[in-house]
Parts: C-alpha cells; sequence; structure tokens
C-alpha cells in the first residue's frame, strides 16, 4: 500500500518505518523542515532502540521519503495516518487543533484528487482516501475529523473517503519491538472496504485483528492508558508505604506478581515508564501569587495517602478494601503521619 503519516514524532517515525519494513511504501509529512530533512536521510527524528537501522533500510529500499507538501503526500497515497500531537492544556484536557488542523489540510487536498484507491486486489469500490487516527482523541473526535474533510474536499464520507480510528499501544524504548507484537490490532470504521484495507496493511503482524464500532476504539485508547497508569499509580504507592515502614518494596512486588490466576498484570513498582501518550498529571499545588503551598511535603504524602485509600474504595464498588483492613490501616497510618 501506499502510505502517507502526518507527523513525524515519536509515533510517527516509528509507524513510518515500520511500516516501510512491512513493504508499505510511506511519505511522511511534517512542518519541522529538519525532521524532514532527517528522514530523507534515512535518519530517524527520534531516539529509540532499533529505529535508526530501519530508517536506514528503508531510505535504501527507496520505501520512506519525507515532505511539507500535503497536496504531493495524499495525491501520491491511497492512506493517510494522523499522529500529530494532541498536548494537554494546565487542566488536562487535551487539545486537538493539530489534528483539525491537518484534517482541514487533508480535504483541500483531496478536491483534486481524481484517482481511486490502487490496489486492485481489494474491493474498495470508489473510494478516494482512507484517513486513520492514530493519536490519542476524545471519543467523537473522528465524526468531527470527517465533518471537516467534508466540508473542505466538498467530498462526501462513506461514499468518497472514509476514517477509521487505529489507535497505537506503543511503549517508549520498546516502541519498535511493540509495532511488531502487539497485544493486538484494533480499527474501529463503519466501512467493511476500509476493514479490508486495514487487514491488507497489518497482514504481517502476529496479532489478532479486532474490527469494532469508531467510538469503541476510540473509547479503547483511553481505557488502556488509563489502567496503565493506575497500575503505575499502585505500584508507586506499594513503595511509599514499603518505604515509610523499612520494607523492601520490590520484593513484596516480585511476590504479588506471581499471581497471575487472577488476570493481574504486574504494575511498574515505582517507575513511571511513559507511553508515547501516556500522561500523569501530578501538579504542584499553588498559591495565587503562583508561588508552592507552605507545608508540601506533609500535605503531598497524605494526598498520595488519601488518593491510594480513595482508589482502594472505589476499586471495590462498596466502600470496602479489597485488599483486606490490614491494608487500609497502613494507608490510614501514612495518612496521619
Amino acid at each position: 500500500m501506499k502510505i502517507s503519516i502526518f507527523g513525524l514524532g515519536y509515533v510517527g517515525c516509528v509507524g513510518a518505518a515500520c511500516l516501510a519494513k512491512l513493504g508499505h511504501k510511506v511519505i511522511g509529512v511534517d512542518v519541522n523542515e529538519n525532521k524532514v530533512r532527517l528522514i530523507n536521510e534515512g535518519k530517524p527524528t527520534i531516539i529509540e532502540e532499533g529505529i535508526a537501522e530501519l530508517c536506514a533500510e528503508a531510505h535504501e529500499k527507496g520505501l520512506m521519503s519525507a515532505t511539507m507538501d500535503v497536496r504531493e503526500a495524499v495525491h501520491g497515497t491511497d492512506v493517510s495516518f494522523i499522529v500529530v500531537g494532541t498536548p494537554s492544556s494546565k487542566e488536562g484536557h487535551l487539545n486537538l487543533n493539530y489534528i483539525f488542523t491537518v484534517a482541514r489540510q487533508i480535504g483541500e487536498a483531496l478536491k483534486d484528487k481524481t484517482s481511486a484507491i490502487g490496489d486492485c486486489r481489494l474491493e474498495i469500490g470508489n473510494l478516494k482516501h482512507i484517513i486513520a487516527i492514530r493519536s490519542t482523541v476524545l471519543p467523537g473526535t473522528n465524526e468531527k475529523v470527517g465533518e471537516i474533510i467534508a466540508q473542505a474536499s466538498g467530498l462526501v464520507r462513506g461514499k468518497d473517503f472514509t476514517i477509521v480510528s487505529n489507535p497505537e499501544f506503543l511503549r517508549e524504548g520498546t516502541s519498535v519491538k511493540d509495532y511488531f507484537n502487539p497485544p493486538l490490532t484494533l480499527v474501529g470504521t463503519d466501512m467493511p472496504e476500509a476493514e479490508s484495507v486495514f487487514r491488507e496493511i497489518y497482514k504481517d503482524i502476529d496479532a489478532e485483528f479486532i474490527c469494532t464500532d469508531i467510538r469503541v476504539a476510540e473509547m479503547m485508547k483511553y481505557v488502556n492508558n488509563t489502567y496503565h497508569a493506575l497500575k503505575i499509580v499502585f505500584g508507586n504507592e506499594v513503595g511509599n508505604i514499603c518505604k515509610e515502614l523499612n520494607i523492601d518494596s520490590h520484593k513484596v512486588m516480585e511476590i504479588f506478581c506471581k499471581d497471575r490466576a487472577s488476570g493481574r498484570s504486574c504494575p511498574a513498582g515505582h517507575i513511571q515508564p511513559g507511553g508515547s501518550s501516556t500522561v500523569f498529571p501530578a501538579r504542584r499545588r499553588q498559591r495565587r501569587d503562583g508561588r508552592s503551598a507552605p507545608g508540601r511535603r506533609s500535605t503531598h504524602r497524605q494526598y498520595r495517602s488519601r488518593n491510594c485509600v480513595r482508589a482502594l474504595r472505589m476499586s471495590s464498588g462498596e466502600g470496602q478494601f479489597p485488599c483486606g483492613t490490614a491494608f487500609s490501616d497502613l494507608c490510614h497510618k501514612i495518612q496521619k503521619s
């Protein structure tokens, strides 16, 4: 397949190089001239294990290039992945302006695209283009992007183009390995034709291919990120309590993670591994004059403990502690200290 990737940051660079490794011809698009230059030289835009070799190989085979010209990328490909950033505001809200800007640019480029998708092996009707959203977005964003593209292009969604949600589940440090060995491949679409295209794209990925509703796919990324964040917070809180009681938290978590019968996957101890879109909005309390509030150390420790207690209560569904009263007593002990 001929694929364009909008955004050559962490997810975009990894995606471009890995798709080229799978044999697809990839064009990267970015507003950053330096990133475009690096890709065209066969160099990655990020530092990640295995990515430099993939970029060099793709460059040598002529399977990966980059441009700042949106029209060139859209007219030269059949599928466009949107992987631009969705930074968080101070309040924790996602900023989707970059996604909407790219959607408008793609729509304008589609105005005069006359050719249909070129893979004759697939039954895809008269579709001119497929857009896939890989970025972390709010449920409902797919629909909004479709409206923007339809307005900018004058084309009809479901007839001339379609949009799928194809969230990524990559971890920084192991993203290349994760790309080729995902727990699953998730595609949210309302068109069987789009499903067939993405089955073709990922046919060499050894993972279950799940096709579902668009909003389910959008929500799944949030559920995934939230659950991993919860595991990290839980592991950190166990570490905090063990530290106060002079207990080896690593031994505690090592034994805790041996229980596989309950479907438990191991928290990450007190390390905060960053997925490409897992956000940890831990902020200092601020006074109105902008300075840190006094007594932060004690307050922060109690805040962490209260959150641990609250999380345990919420996880039981009935205000009880699923881990037993001994653990709750420890939480309250730290909270009062």
